[in-house]
């Protein structure tokens, strides 16, 4: 069986997924990979992965030759079985949406969960973090969409003259960010070079943690005077309104 190991491992199969694929546990996948054979697998399972390969029996990976079309079709088989069990899960929780939106939303949630599941290094975790802060300011920052759009194209999945969004503001950072991610991958830049760089990027953000916290502070000041002066102790929902516009005007008077 270490040769269907080395196999899956060139083709990036990771277990949490063909252990989803084939309908059981990390586990348990991990007590059939320790068996001798194949034949001693369940018939179901040992079945399954055979149609995965795309072979006939266990003699066949001795002639199996990893390239590219066969890594695709493994993946495509590979996917179409994982959603399939995956959509099941969580389906559920899905109504209300329509069946692209489904789609889309099941697979980015298996996709999450999976990697999640694999994550040795706490990499994964950091870097979700960091999504989940890019996904709730996507809609005030448009660039984010931008560079969602470039790098699928860089990636090839999608046409690179297609502009999902604003054609000629897209068209322009695209152009931008070709030309900075050149310089990083040729080596054109240097952590020396772009020292001084950096630090006014430091030094923006600091300012902008100052404004917002600046802002954050006026509201609370005048929050707490259209409390005082509608005679109201916090704001719920039955006052809201009223405190609401209550500090709208005690700002006004400042402009």
């Amino acid at each position: 069986m270490e040769k269907l190991g080395s196999i899956l491992n060139d083709l990036g199969i990771s277990k949490v997924r063909l252990a989803k694929y084939l309908g059981v546990s990390r586990q348990m996948l991990y007590n059939y990979l320790a068996l001798p054979s194949l034949h001693d697998w369940p018939k179901e399972k040992s079945t399954r992965l055979i149609n995965l390969l795309n072979i006939k029996d266990e003699s066949d990976l001795d002639n199996l030759t990893i390239e590219g079309n066969y890594i695709m079709e493994v993946e495509e088989r590979l996917n179409d079985g994982v959603k399939d069990s995956g959509d099941k899960e969580i389906i559920a929780d899905l109504k209300g949406f329509n069946k692209k939106e489904q789609e889309i939303l099941s697979d980015l949630i298996n996709l999450l969960k999976e990697k999640l599941q694999d994550d040795q290094t706490k990499d994964t975790y950091n870097a979700y973090i960091y999504l989940y802060h890019y996904l709730r300011s996507m809609e005030t920052n448009p660039e984010l969409k931008y560079i969602l759009a470039y790098m699928s194209k860089s990636m090839g999945f999608t046409d690179p003259m297609e502009f999902a969004f604003n054609k000629e503001q897209q068209f322009i950072f695209e152009s931008i960010l070709f030309s900075g991610l050149t310089l990083y991958n040729n080596g054109g830049a240097s952590k020396n070079k772009l020292s001084e760089a950096h630090k006014r990027f430091v030094q923006d953000i600091e300012h902008k943690n100052e404004e917002k916290l600046s802002r954050t502070q006026e509201l609370n000041t005048a929050k707490v005077q259209a409390l005082s002066e509608l005679g109201y102790n916090e704001i719920n929902e039955s006052n809201a309104k009223e405190v609401l516009e209550k500090i709208a005007e005690i700002q006004s008077r400042k402009v």
